[in-house]
């Protein structure tokens, strides 16, 4: 679970279940972090809600801080909840990336050699 997470609403006021939910969404994206940029990961998420000549539309902005890098993904649609699910997924892919940029190389090779040690 991310240890800095910040929840924050924009023109509207973010219940209980909305904040768990965001909370067990974007808490959980540590899994895709190197253990050594755990510790200093910040997550900052704002829900906005807008409305537009009576269309309401809810946006969903997550900046989250690593040690080399800035992630930044911004969603909107109808459905607050829905845009936490399609933030998380964006955030995930590219945790990801930066995962597989700024882990241990060291690492890696010590396991592919295992690997291949092993007759199949």
């Amino acid at each position: 679970m991310i240890q800095q997470l910040e929840i924050s609403g924009i023109h509207m006021e973010v219940g209980d279940d909305l904040r768990k939910y965001a909370v067990k969404k974007i808490g959980s994206l540590d899994h895709f972090v190197p253990r050594a940029a755990r510790q200093s990961m910040h997550a900052h998420v704002q829900l906005k809600e807008l409305k537009q000549k009576g269309a309401k539309e809810c946006v969903c902005e997550v900046t989250i801080t690593l040690p080399q890098e800035t992630l930044n993904v911004t969603e909107g649609t109808v459905n607050i909840f829905a845009a936490v699910d399609i933030a998380e997924t964006k955030l995930r892919a590219q945790l990801r990336k930066y995962k597989e940029l700024h882990d241990n190389p060291r690492l890696h090779r010590r396991l592919l050699v295992r690997f291949r040690r092993k007759p199949a």
